[in-house]
């Protein structure tokens, strides 16, 4: 069962949340997240003396985190652990699906008591054609939703596949899980879809999912004839596998909340993404925000206004630095060619900039470019999260990426930068507490 140590190394991040040993988070999916009875429940992979396990973590708000006992594991299971999500029947019983490591199946199993940590047997999901012969396809990373009073899973892979049930034991196979009328939407039709999350937001269905070659990302759509059909595709991750394997619950108030694995160097293993609050409104533009009860670890306010940054020029913040704080920076560009905030910076004002490059319609961050671009007159809306060299950036609630970034302790300051244009900006700043204080 994983648990903090009692040394903790001074570059472990201290408030995502991430795996404390033993053992490593390699692969650190989330995986089955719930709401019930009370607390939000996750749980990720990580690899321990039995192999590949399901950690199991809970909250009341999902900013600071319990690990129960590790149950979810092959000598209980009869197999290891691999990724899957969580669900709800029709009862309202906590389900999961998940796939059985080196089993060749996929697996249902559900939870025998309010605090999930006991579960049934599992038992592997065995999809028939018409005739009642076994659907001869791959078992892979499995999703499963209720819609009406149907249940639905995919298994994972490329393609993916669709079948559907009325109790969960007895499994017809529908097909190949995309619908042939797809459009062309710069993927190809048979691209993996690995770590799938299904879920109606706004008047659409989001396939939340990753392919192994492209990380995180996501559709758009609507069923058809009991086939997805979607209608947008869109990146969530830009590098390797920065943001990758996501998964999201449902919350009381009505909130579609997401994590993903951030498989980034320098700090713990199985790193867990800020949890993003998820919506579709009218303007179908989905809409992406850190999770509102972040703000409990707000403290030390600072400020400051009128700032106005000179073309081709660099103006270092007097009263905000850190590398464990959040900040939240507006800009006015007034025609500059790009601009931004540096962190982890020097005593000159240099460091990791965050860039807004309008030409390219590009948030710039190291390595990566994520799309992005400002609607005419809008002001630039940064949100952007420190966590000793972790960085996490949400930008006019349209776009977020991630980044680690290894910097000097002493350089923790932060600079605006201007080029080609003058820039008027204002700045604040909260410290973040840990999340693990007391464990």
């Amino acid at each position: 069962t994983p648990a903090m140590p009692k040394n903790v190394p001074a570059n472990w991040l201290t408030y995502h949340l991430a795996h404390p040993g033993p053992g490593v988070g390699m692969p650190g999916d989330p995986n089955p997240a719930f709401y019930y009875k009370g607390r939000y429940h996750l749980h990720y992979i990580y690899k321990n003396n039995h192999g590949f396990a399901f950690a199991h973590v809970s909250s009341k708000d999902m900013v600071t985190w319990k690990w129960h006992p590790t149950v979810l594991v092959g000598p209980n299971t009869g197999h290891g652990m691999f990724s899957g999500t969580g669900f709800f029947t029709k009862d309202g019983r906590p389900a999961m699906i998940y796939h059985g490591q080196g089993s060749g199946n996929n697996y249902l199993a559900f939870a025998l008591d309010d605090n999930l940590d006991e579960w049934t047997k599992p038992f592997a999901v065995k999809p028939k054609i018409k005739s009642g012969q076994p659907a001869e396809i791959r078992m892979w990373d499995p999703d499963c939703w209720l819609n009406g009073e149907t249940y639905y899973a995919i298994s994972g892979g490329g393609p993916p596949h669709l079948m559907k049930s009325s109790n969960l034991e007895e499994w017809e196979y529908l097909g190949l899980l995309l619908h042939e009328d797809m459009p062309d939407l710069g993927v190809n039709k048979n691209e993996d879809v690995s770590c799938a999350n299904m879920f109606k937001i706004g008047d659409k269905w989001m396939l939340l999912c990753i392919s192994h070659g492209m990380g995180c990302r996501y559709y758009l759509g609507d069923f058809k004839g009991e086939k997805y059909l979607p209608e947008f595709h869109a990146m969530m991750n830009w590098k390797d596998w920065n943001f990758f394997a996501p998964e999201s619950l449902l919350t009381p108030d009505g909130r579609r909340v997401m994590w993903a694995w951030c498989r980034l160097d320098g700090a713990q293993s199985a790193i867990q993404s800020l949890p993003r609050e998820l919506s579709l409104p009218a303007d179908g533009v989905l809409r992406i925000k850190p999770l509102r009860e972040l703000e409990k670890l707000r403290h030390d306010e600072r400020e400051e206004g009128n700032i106005t940054v000179k073309s081709d020029t660099n103006h270092i913040l007097r009263k905000i630095a850190g590398d464990t704080i959040e900040l939240s920076v507006t800009i006015k560009p007034a025609g500059a060619v790009e601009y931004g905030v540096s962190v982890f910076c020097d005593k000159d004002g240099k460091g990791f900039p965050i860039t807004i490059k309008p030409e390219g319609k590009v948030l710039a961050m190291g390595e990566i470019k994520s799309p992005f671009e400002l609607k005419k007159g809008e002001n630039l809306n940064l949100s952007i999260f420190l966590d000793k060299s972790m960085v996490e950036v949400f930008v006019n609630d349209r776009q977020a990426a991630v980044y680690m970034h290894q910097h000097d302790k002493d350089n923790i300051g932060i600079s605006l930068f201007s080029r080609s244009g003058d820039i008027t900006a204002k700045v604040k700043s909260w410290k973040m507490k840990s999340i693990y204080a007391g464990q």
